[in-house]
């Protein structure tokens, strides 16, 4: 079987809806990547801050030791995450498991309890964003998010919007980007898996795929909300490139025939279906051949 494709960027955010990490290589979970999505900014209620909201947190940068993308890995008491931003010190938190635990955090349909990142943290948050704010991340131990049933049933995930895995080909950013008049980053859309190598927007038809020796599947397409709009260098917000999208992605134009939501769709959601026959070495590493194993004839079937 010849390859559709090839992995060319994998990308994790560790602190939701804060700067994402490029990496060469990621071991895969099943609730997405390692590190990605386990930490959660959140207001004085547990509410999760995002971009949408609180678009400086695209400033924020986050850093991990290179080992932390080893597979095995195991944080020691000095192994730390640092966190920068504008105007702000350093802020190192341990990749121990903290003890502390807090209750009543939410993000989306999901409520819970998690782990209390402390007071240094909740202060420099607080500081940063100008109002009350905790750090917390997910406490794997006690807690499942469960993914919506209706499209992939029995899978979890962590603070991600809604599924573990989000991929975007680089041909569909190219062909976005022909229409606009200033062209965006593909950090615009907070993709985990960037591939190259096929025709645009053919990874709405993917259903599953292997990427190396990984069987992933397509549950469905990604709906957009207002962060492609935010500049990721300055966190100020545009029009662009959502209202180019509406014009050739919204249901309407994909979908004219099914349930009209009003949405604009742009990269394909993915779930790993873990195999224990893969054995060890589970990471995906940028380079990696991606193999589509079936799918749809038409966008317009494509689950949505």
């Amino acid at each position: 079987m010849e390859a559709t494709a090839k992995v060319s960027s994998i990308f994790i955010y560790p602190v939701k809806s804060c700067r994402g990490i490029s990496l060469s290589q990621a071991p895969l979970t099943p609730t997405g990547f390692r590190w990605d999505r386990n930490w959660l900014v959140v207001n004085y209620r547990g509410r999760a801050y995002t971009q949408r909201v609180e678009p400086k947190l695209a400033l924020v940068e986050i850093e991990l030791p290179d080992e932390a993308f080893s597979e095995g890995w195991e944080p020691t008491k000095n192994s730390f995450m640092k966190i920068k931003a504008p105007g702000m010190s350093v802020l190192k938190i341990s990749l121990m498991k903290p003890s502390e635990v807090v209750e009543g955090v939410s993000v989306w349909e999901w409520s819970g309890s998690a782990l209390d990142e402390g007071a240094e943290a909740a202060k420099w948050f607080s500081d940063y964003l100008g109002k009350p704010s905790q750090l917390v991340r997910f406490n794997a131990a006690s807690e499942t998010r469960l993914i919506d049933p209706n499209y992939a049933p029995g899978h979890k995930t962590m603070f991600s919007d809604l599924f573990p895995f989000m991929l975007i080909s680089q041909g569909s950013l190219d062909a976005l980007n022909q229409l606009l008049r200033e062209p965006v980053p593909i950090n615009r859309f907070r993709p985990n898996i960037l591939v190259e190598g096929c025709e645009p927007f053919s990874e709405d038809l993917w259903t599953e795929i292997r990427i190396s020796k990984f069987t992933f599947e397509g549950v469905k397409l990604c709906s957009r909300c207002k962060i492609p709009t935010i500049n990721q260098d300055t966190g100020i917000g545009g029009t662009e490139p959502n209202e180019t999208l509406k014009k050739i992605r919204s249901d309407k134009v994909l979908r004219p025939d099914k349930k009209q939501q009003g949405k604009i769709y742009f990269g394909q959601n993915l779930v790993w279906k873990e195999n224990p026959s893969e054995g060890h070495g589970k990471i995906v590493k940028v380079g990696d051949p991606v193999f589509v194993l079936k799918k749809v004839s038409s966008v317009a079937e494509a689950a949505a």
